[in-house]
C-alpha cells in the first residue's frame, strides 16, 4: 500500500480512495489515521480479490443499482457491499489477518 497526499481526487465529503497499490488521501494528517487506513486496506484486498479491473465494475453497476434503489448518492454509496464490509470492519485493525475470501458478498 503505497499512501499518497492529493486532495484533488477525493470527491468532496470524502476522505480518501484507494485504487491498488494507492491510497489517495486529503490531508496528510490521516496518514497517521489507523482507521482510515485500515478501511482503505480493506478496499486494495477486495480489489486484490476480484482483479482491481472487476472489483471497479462491480463498484460502479452496484452503485447504479444502490441509486436506483436509494434514490440518494449518499445512501447507494454507503449500501455498496465493499463499503459496507470496510465500513462495518474498519475500526478492527486485525480483521484482515481473519477475514474470508470475498466476505464482501455477506454484505
Amino acid at each position: 500500500m503505497i499512501v499518497i497526499v492529493f486532495k484533488y481526487l477525493i470527491p468532496k465529503g470524502f476522505r480518501g480512495f484507494t485504487f491498488f497499490p494507492f491510497v489517495f488521501l486529503s490531508d496528510k494528517k490521516d496518514k497517521s489515521h489507523a482507521v482510515l487506513l485500515n478501511h482503505e486496506r480493506i478496499h486494495i484486498k477486495q480489489q486484490l480479490e476480484l482483479l482491481i479491473v472487476f472489483f471497479f465494475v462491480w463498484y460502479f453497476v452496484e452503485y447504479l443499482v444502490r441509486l436506483i434503489q436509494y434514490k440518494d448518492r449518499r445512501e447507494a454509496y454507503y449500501n455498496i457491499s465493499f463499503e459496507r464490509e470496510a465500513y462495518t470492519n474498519e475500526k478492527d485493525l486485525d480483521y484482515l489477518k481473519k477475514r474470508p475470501f470475498w466476505n464482501f458478498l455477506k454484505f
